[in-house]
């Protein structure tokens, strides 16, 4: 038990002061760019009722929830993730808002999983939803911010993944696909297993061209020429209109100047339940698993009573911190300005003196009590101040 109460419960951590001031710095960079954008910050409670959160596809992830009873004995649980709180709190207090509506939020959200590096039960995200307009524009505005969002934090060498749902369900319509064999595909592409997704195809009875055109899905990966290549076997309007989304997405982006920054990648699916369009993923170099996320749904609001377009995405902060570490840009940003010493007879002057600096947007500490000059220099060397002013009527 003594051991216990000096440990911090599994898949949570402490921030001490050097990696907590890293972190606000990223955060405040990120809260910056949202304004810039127009986006207008929102704060939903820690704790919803559960079915809230597991509306819709979400229910799939009640195993993951921290869950607990309220004492009505309603079930409650803390978010883990932001997008549906903000969509009951749209169609709730918001649906006479003037659209298109953008709102951002900087918290904390919890999701029950094993621990490994850059993955906490506990862990922090920053993030935008734009709801009420379908327009390609609102697509790349997210992923525009997205990219600039991880640029602002320091970081450089990573890319973002851009893909479209309707491109691998329309491969899939086309070649007139039962519902069963739909599922098992597009949960294989989903969890990138090559080899049960080819098994599956190999199971059914199709033609040579229509069996190659499934198995390239998850191969078409890289610049436009893959938008090309791609035309040559989308024959139906859904994979055509995804391929044309696309296209339109990555002309915007490249006014936007973050083009340079993007990647298609056609076998990219997140969530085909969830989500309705164009998804991305945005990759460091030096991490195996995506450090922001996002994309579009327009069908999530509908389970509120509100029916209605939206796009957005997710960065995770603890993990864009992990990318910088690995990438060897992680700065302290403590910014320590001056420590002010005095002997006995100066402590009014001290602490005028540290007021005025204060003003001038200094960071001053006092010393709390009487020091001599070298125990002054002593506090001044051990707290890591770039000044020193000692204060003695002598």
């Amino acid at each position: 038990m003594s051991k216990q109460i000096l440990e911090t419960p599994y898949g949570t951590q402490d921030f001490l002061p050097k990696k907590a001031a890293f972190k606000r710095s990223i955060e405040q960079k990120i809260s910056e760019l949202f304004r810039s954008y127009g986006y207008e910050e929102v704060v939903t409670p820690t704790i919803e009722y559960l079915e809230t959160l597991t509306m819709g596809s979400s229910r799939t992830l009640e195993s993951h929830l921290f869950k607990m009873f309220d004492r009505s004995n309603k079930t409650l649980a803390l978010h883990h993730e932001m997008t549906t709180p903000i969509a009951r709190l749209v169609s709730s207090r918001m649906k006479d808002s003037p659209m298109p509506l953008k709102l951002s939020y900087i918290t904390n959200v919890f999701r029950y999983e094993q621990t490994l590096p850059g993955r906490q039960c506990e862990f922090y995200q920053a993030g935008v939803e734009l709801l009420g307009s379908s327009s390609a524009c609102a697509d790349a505005e997210a992923i525009a911010l997205a990219v600039e969002c991880i640029k602002s934090a320091g970081l450089n060498d990573f890319e973002l993944c851009l893909g479209q749902v309707d491109f691998a369900s329309g491969i899939m319509e086309q070649n007139a696909l039962s519902a069963e064999a739909r599922d098992y595909l597009k949960s294989a592409i989903e969890s990138h297993d090559i080899v049960a997704l080819e098994n599956k195809v190999d199971e059914l009875s199709l033609s040579k061209t229509a069996a190659e055109s499934l198995k390239k899905i998850p191969y078409l990966h890289g610049g436009r020429e893959i938008l090309e290549k791609a035309h040559t076997f989308a024959l139906n309007e859904r994979s055509r209109r995804a391929l044309d989304n696309l296209s339109e997405i990555y002309r915007l982006l490249e006014v936007y100047g973050v083009a340079d920054k993007v990647v298609f990648d056609l076998g990219l699916i997140r969530d085909f339940s969830y989500y309705t369009g164009m998804v991305f993923e945005a990759y460091a170099s030096e991490l195996g698993y995506s450090i922001a996320g996002g994309g579009r749904y327009d069908h999530m609001l509908k389970d509120f009573g509100l029916a209605c377009p939206a796009t957005g995405f997710a960065l995770g902060i603890e993990r864009l911190m992990l990318a910088l570490k690995r990438q060897g840009t992680v700065e302290d940003h403590r910014t320590r300005d001056i420590y002010i010493g005095y002997d006995a007879a100066s402590i009014k002057e001290a602490i005028e003196g540290a007021e005025r600096l204060r003003s001038e947007g200094k960071v001053v500490e006092l010393a709390l009590s009487a020091q001599t000059e070298e125990e002054a220099k002593q506090s001044q060397t051990d707290k890591h101040y770039n000044e020193l002013i000692y204060l003695s009527a002598n």
